[in-house]
């Protein structure tokens, strides 16, 4: 693997051990936590792992990695990334798109003015922010109807509407 975002999938990220006998404890990053069953693979730093056991809850992940059993080596896992090869994504239903999808594309306000290029997303719970970097700015896109008017994935373009506040 790669780090071309669109070879991969970030499904989750570990925040730490869990435990004495090498489990990690991580935030779930993907709409499908059945990702995340016993017998599945994963990879975290091009290095693959196996699911030995799992214990999700709402939006963290209990871990058994194969390899992964002491407290030390969960430990050395803490705030590495879950990822899995882009083949293996799910098919989204029209109008949804994973994160690398948004990444990259260029930002145009609905009268045509260039804004920048989506650079990262922030997941706040509530909504997705994107980040749009024109040089040294930066502004906060919330990912909402109100907002984003069109993501053109083949035109590499995604058009908002200015709401209040929101270039300031």
């Amino acid at each position: 693997m790669s780090e071309d975002r669109s070879e991969y999938f970030v499904i989750g990220e570990v925040t730490g051990a869990h435990g004495h006998d090498g489990a990690v404890r991580a935030t779930i990053l993907t709409e499908f936590p059945e990702r995340f069953k016993r017998g599945a693979r994963l990879f975290i730093d091009d290095q693959p792992y196996t699911i030995t056991n799992a214990k999700p809850s709402k939006e963290t992940v209990i871990l058994y990695l194969a390899g992964i059993d002491t407290i030390e080596a969960a430990n050395l896992l803490r705030g590495k990334r879950l990822v899995i090869p882009a083949s293996e994504g799910k098919v989204l239903p029209p109008g949804r798109y994973y994160h690398h999808e948004i990444i990259g594309l260029e930002v145009f306000t609905v009268a045509g003015l260039s804004l920048g290029k989506v650079s990262d997303i922030l997941s706040t719970g509530a909504n997705d922010v994107y980040v749009v970097v024109d040089g040294s700015k930066e502004i906060l896109i919330p990912a909402v109807n109100d907002v984003v008017k069109e993501i053109d994935l083949g035109r590499k373009r995604l058009v908002i509407e200015v709401i209040e506040g929101l270039l300031d």
